[in-house]
């Protein structure tokens, strides 16, 4: 398992400072940088930086950052975690990530997804009932641009196009392209159709029951005729130098987020009880860097993933324990996880 690649996920959570004061969105999406440099110096193979549209969260434009990391990295693959595609353009999406590709010299990737959360869909004017035809329509296009050569296409919630040449066209012909999944299976059979590289959103319950999603995404490659890549997966966690300091970290600011998001879905409060049972047994990737180490080792067994990426900011953990959950995870986590595998 000598390819399999590592990566850390952010929304750009807005952090505390070390006085417990929110810092702004724009130290924010400095502090991202930061860590993104950070997570290159150390060893980590992918940075991903979610969309969102929401107060708690400073990233909106995952490109316009990347390209920002773009100019201060040399080697670490940068990507989106994910872009909404469905309320986004597809033709101004690949403009977008061509030119991160361009200022990275080949390194950008986009993951595309539908959205698990809404607020971009009426801030840019699209109805929430057009949710599936949307993605549906735009995902076909962005296929079609991918292939870098004038595109004639129509659909029902776009102007067609009819043999527009798209620029820039990337250096090597190819911009990497993963379809976030989080947990429906016309999902991962859309996704088997394109021929895009899957991955999946595992962030409650035990990492073995999306063993079938896997086995779906295999079977319809092969129905469909087209390539089963090596399936990543994303999870939340926190690692701090022992398992009580990052459960003391992370625990108070994952429950204010968790609990505000879950009132928008209608969940009761988190419990600790519940939170310490998903670091024990589900997809909470919590603990000092042998217990976070072991947890992914097995997850990744189990699953016989190629990528595993780590969420590592939910909610307002201070910017000093993020930068220790980065330095972490690349110096002490990763080579251990490395060794657990090839034992």
């Amino acid at each position: 398992m000598s390819d399999l690649a590592f990566g850390l996920d952010t929304f750009g959570d807005v952090p505390e400072d070390d006085s417990g004061t929110l810092v702004s969105d724009a130290r924010a999406i400095r502090q991202v940088l930061d860590e993104a440099v950070l997570a290159e110096q150390t060893g980590v193979d992918v940075i991903a930086l979610g969309e969102h549209h929401r107060p708690e969260f400073a990233i909106s434009t995952p490109e316009t950052v990347l390209a920002g990391i773009a100019t201060r990295t040399s080697r670490i693959r940068l990507s989106s975690g994910v872009t909404v595609l469905s309320s986004d353009d597809p033709v101004r999406v690949f403009q977008r990530f061509s030119t991160v590709d361009a200022l990275s010299n080949g390194r950008a990737e986009v993951i595309l997804g539908r959205g698990s959360f809404t607020e971009s869909f009426p801030l840019f004017g699209y109805d929430l009932t057009d949710y599936d035809v949307l993605f549906e329509e735009k995902i076909e296009l962005f296929a079609k641009l991918l292939e870098e050569k004038p595109v004639t296409w129509s659909g029902s919630k776009r102007a067609p196009l009819d043999s527009a040449d798209v620029f820039p066209k990337t250096e090597s012909g190819h911009l990497n392209t993963w379809v976030g999944v989080g947990g429906s299976p016309q999902s991962v059979i859309r996704t088997a159709h394109y021929g895009f590289p899957l991955m999946i959103a595992i962030i409650g319950g035990s990492p073995e029951r999306f063993a079938p999603y896997i086995d779906l995404y295999q079977r319809a490659t092969d129905k469909f005729g087209t390539t089963a890549h090596p399936v990543g997966m994303h999870s939340p966690g926190f690692i701090a130098d022992t398992d009580e300091e990052a459960r003391e970290l992370h625990w108070p600011h994952y429950k204010v987020i968790r609990d505000r998001i879950g009132a928008l879905r209608g969940w009761p409060p988190l419990r600790k009880e519940e939170y310490e049972a998903e670091i024990e047994h589900g997809s909470l990737y919590i603990g000092s860097p042998e217990t976070v180490a072991r947890k992914m080792a097995r997850a990744i067994k189990a699953l016989g993933v190629g990528r595993f990426d780590l969420i590592y900011t939910t909610g307002a953990q201070p910017i000093s324990a993020r930068l220790r959950t980065v330095e972490l995870y690349g110096t002490k986590v990763l080579p251990m996880v490395r060794d657990i595998l090839a034992g």
